[in-house]
């Protein structure tokens, strides 16, 4: 039997049978035990007479975890995919605005292009708990580019996907002055101008590698090739190398200006550089905006309804797929294939305008069945979220307190993620 660890560090502080409100965790008193009666709200899953049990635990001001256990009975493996008998092991996070006195933000690890365990990302970020955040690595050569939206202490160091490539991206921002959190789908647009001739290069991608176009992969000169390329925009968050292959690639200092340019991609960055990839025949159109004098960059973020968001020390976001809530009223997202089956789920919603709720559930175990896409969005109605958006799951989804991790990921060991969003016990300041 495959079960959740119990760390040491933590004392049971309440029991409650069969689950009431979430709404109400934060007043709920310690060492009190309820049974199940009027007023409580056990969680939609399975049948309905199913042993609930949860046990809240203050893990500092305003913050309280709940550990929800829904059966009792482990599933036969080749029962997980439909059993009504669960097992489920659900674990909440809860920050309540109005009295926590610290901060969420999201942290990555080394660079943008690599990945680490959600535990290290929250031990190594001095953070109380923290889950993981973004869909992420499409490329293997660089597993934790984030695969959409993804801000970091007000730098978008990764731009939203287009609806072409992800109609179901939604993504979460959050203010880590105020702890506020707005959700929705995304647009960007990125420019490097030429102070000079005012000639303008538009950007396809931020900290991404991009891809020869088929039919140029053989020329001695990039910039013989006549087919549609890309143009991506690198920083040293990134890493510190950028990727190699075919087209040109300038070097820029801090101040915009070039200070070196090869006919081929993949280049050491030193602090403060940032570079410019180019190919296909894109290559021809970058040379010429760079050839002489200095760039400027603008890198802007819009709501889907175009109006700008403005980007600070203190903004900070990150990808997920699909919205589960929008203003109290659960979405129930369609679809075919394994991402809606059940799976191991990371959920992060708002309650009121008081209470941030982060949720993870286990998956593809006999100890925890997971949920399919609609009983995720049932167990967001359950608990009374009003907002709420589905983050990445299956392997990646974790929970840690203090380093440790609190569920029990699905595989054989913890899967390294790309960023995750913590809490931090102290207020904020930006690094």
């Amino acid at each position: 039997m495959m079960s959740a660890p119990h760390s040491g560090r933590f004392r049971c502080r309440a029991v409650l049978l069969a689950g009431t409100a979430l709404a109400g965790l934060s007043t709920v008193a310690p060492t009190v035990e309820q049974a199940a009666g009027a007023g409580t709200v056990p969680l939609p899953l399975g049948v309905p007479d199913l042993v609930e049990v949860r046990t809240v635990e203050t893990l500092a001001t305003g913050v309280t975890l709940t550990r929800i256990r829904r059966g009792t009975t482990p599933a036969e493996p080749d029962q997980i995919p439909t059993t009504r008998r669960g097992p489920w092991l659900v674990n909440v996070l809860t920050i309540d605005r109005a009295s926590a006195r610290g901060h969420l933000r999201v942290t990555h690890g080394a660079d943008l292009s690599r990945t680490e365990p959600t535990t290290q990302l929250v031990g190594l970020s001095g953070a109380v708990a923290g889950v993981n955040g973004s869909f992420f690595g499409v490329d293997p050569r660089y597993p934790g580019d984030p695969v959409g939206l993804g801000v970091y202490g007000g730098h978008l160091l990764s731009e939203p996907a287009p609806a072409a490539v992800a109609p179901n991206e939604s993504d979460l921002l959050l203010d880590a002055r105020t702890n506020r959190l707005s959700f929705g789908r995304h647009t960007w647009s990125g420019t490097v101008t030429n102070r000079a001739s005012r000639r303008v290069q538009h950007l396809e991608f931020v900290n991404h590698n991009i891809v020869v176009p088929l039919g140029c992969r053989k020329l001695v000169d990039p910039t013989m090739c006549t087919r549609d390329g890309d143009v991506s925009l690198f920083t040293r968050a990134f890493g510190a190398r950028t990727p190699p292959g075919r087209g040109v690639e300038m070097v820029l200092n801090r101040s915009g200006c070039v200070v070196r340019l090869a006919r081929t991609r993949g280049t050491t960055l030193v602090r403060r550089q940032w570079s410019l990839q180019a190919t296909g025949r894109d290559t021809r159109s970058l040379l010429a905006v760079g050839a002489s004098g200095c760039l400027s960059r603008s890198l802007r973020l819009f709501t889907s309804n175009r109006q700008r968001v403005r980007l600070g020390s203190w903004s900070f976001g990150v990808n997920g797929r699909h919205r589960l809530a929008v203003n109290g009223r659960v979405v129930v997202p369609t679809g075919s294939g394994s991402f809606y089956d059940r799976n191991p789920r990371t959920v992060v919603g708002t309650i009121g305008t008081r209470q941030v709720v982060i949720i993870t559930i286990d998956g593809r175990q006999p100890s925890s069945v997971g949920t399919t896409m609609s009983e995720t969005a049932a167990v967001v109605g359950s608990l009374g979220l009003r907002q709420a958006v589905n983050l990445d799951g299956g392997g990646s989804t974790t929970m840690s307190v203090r380093g440790e991790l609190v569920n029990q990921p699905s595989g054989n060991a913890e899967r390294p993620v790309a960023d995750a969003l913590v809490y931090l016990d102290e207020p904020f300041t930006p690094r």
